[in-house]
């Protein structure tokens, strides 16, 4: 497949790479479309807070065990069909969850569709298939644009149409878009995305997902980049889940001003990943961007205890937004370089299950310490585990630059 001077791949693959894009759009479009119901939707059962909390997190749970899952197998068997599969699958799980009769059914429910949503490994793994080694940072960071500004339409659009006066049925024309946005993206899957790879001889599936582990975290690059990948997904997502309480607390912000402050911080970090993520990485290098990244995230959480509930405040937030942004899709970049083309659905999918795990326990710890250490105690709690991953960060960077041969499965070096 011939490539671009954009470091995309000619004709077909070009349109299929930003076909892509479009389709993470709206999968996270119609995720997004749920995140503000679910605690109405599940109150509508007149289910007890902690089935809700489970209501939250199950989709987290089905995504830890689909990332390693679908990527191995696209390895195996081709992007395409996995794909087309895990989204419609993902549009029955959408159906089962508008008609869903008690919670304990969407509970479950939800860790299904988190299984199939855990296709990202997928996308980011047909990325690497088409996009030249020097050029990944960029579209790894435009799929991540892509993924947020899914995230920031998706629950205002669902906030606008749903009903909850109406009970379980004033969720279901929501819960309908996004089955027909999935459905959607398989369309648009089967009809504009040629398949990237051809069927792989390599054997993966003699070794368990947990020896797979083993191996990977030994690994000097993928280890290192796995364990920045948990201490980052675990601060980022345990702030996030205790910033509205933090706010009401400290300046009694309402959920309107909450809404407002990641909607900035949304708009920044997917303007910055469309313009900035590629040309820094390039011209700086995608580890020394990601140690960057770490670090001024690691500032921000350090400065914001001591904000003042107006623009510092936001500020710091949507600074966090904007180091993450342009930092975090280096550490796909420098994993794909570092892993043999028939293991990059594989890893990729290794390294999204230790994020949806670090998306699992995150709030959980954050929690806890907000309740029974200190209301800033998370902020710094993230600061000092996000700390590390500095040099981590630097210490991949090394380590390519050493690697001479790229990690296999189940082997480590090929």
């Amino acid at each position: 497949m011939s490539r671009g001077a954009d470091g995309t791949a000619d004709g077909r693959g070009g349109a299929a790479l930003y076909t892509l894009l479009s389709v993470m759009f709206i999968n996270m479009l119609g995720f997004g479309v749920i995140v503000p119901l679910l605690p109405f939707y599940g109150q509508s059962f007149h289910a007890p807070p902690w089935a809700i909390a489970l209501v939250f997190s199950a989709y987290s749970v089905g995504a830890f065990f689909g990332e390693p899952f679908w990527g191995r197998l696209s390895d195996r068997i081709g992007r395409k069909p996995i794909l087309i599969s895990t989204t419609a699958a993902n549009c029955a799980c959408y159906l089962a969850l508008t008609f869903a009769p008690n919670i304990e059914t969407a509970i479950l429910v939800r860790v299904l569709g988190g299984l199939f949503a855990g296709n990202a490994s997928v996308v980011q793994g047909y990325i690497a298939d088409v996009t030249p080694a020097e050029h990944r940072a960029g579209r790894m960071a435009m799929l991540g644009a892509a993924f947020n500004l899914g995230f920031i339409v998706g629950p205002f659009v669902g906030g606008v149409l749903a009903k909850p006066s109406a009970g379980p049925i004033g969720f279901q024309i929501p819960l309908l878009l996004a089955a027909g946005l999935s459905l959607s993206c398989s369309a648009g899957i089967a009809l504009a995305v040629p398949e990237s790879r051809a069927r792989s001889v390599a054997e993966t599936h003699g070794s368990s997902r947990w020896k797979m582990f083993r191996i990977a975290f030994a690994h000097p690059v993928v280890g290192r980049l796995m364990a920045l990948t948990f201490a980052v997904g675990f601060a980022f997502s345990g702030i996030e889940s205790v910033f509205a309480l933090w706010t009401h607390h400290r300046f009694a912000w309402e959920p309107r001003d909450v809404g407002l402050a990641f909607g900035l911080s949304g708009v920044i970090s997917s303007a910055s990943q469309f313009l900035l993520t590629g040309p820094l990485s390039r011209r700086y290098g995608e580890a020394n961007m990601l140690a960057v990244g770490m670090a001024g995230s690691v500032v921000c959480n350090a400065l914001q205890p001591f904000s003042d509930g107006r623009g510092y405040t936001v500020a710091l937030l949507a600074l966090m937004a904007l180091f993450t942004s342009i930092a975090f899709p280096n550490a796909g970049a420098l994993m794909s370089r570092a892993v043999h083309e028939d293991h990059q659905g594989q890893v990729m999918g290794l390294n999204n299950a230790v994020a949806a795990l670090a998306r699992i326990t995150g709030p959980l710890c954050m929690g806890f310490a907000f309740a029974g250490v200190s209301v800033n105690a998370p902020f710094v709690i993230g600061a000092l585990i996000t700390a590390p991953a500095i040099m981590l960060a630097l210490g991949a960077g090394r380590a390519a630059h050493r690697q001479e041969t790229p990690f296999v499965g189940g082997q480590g070096t090929r």
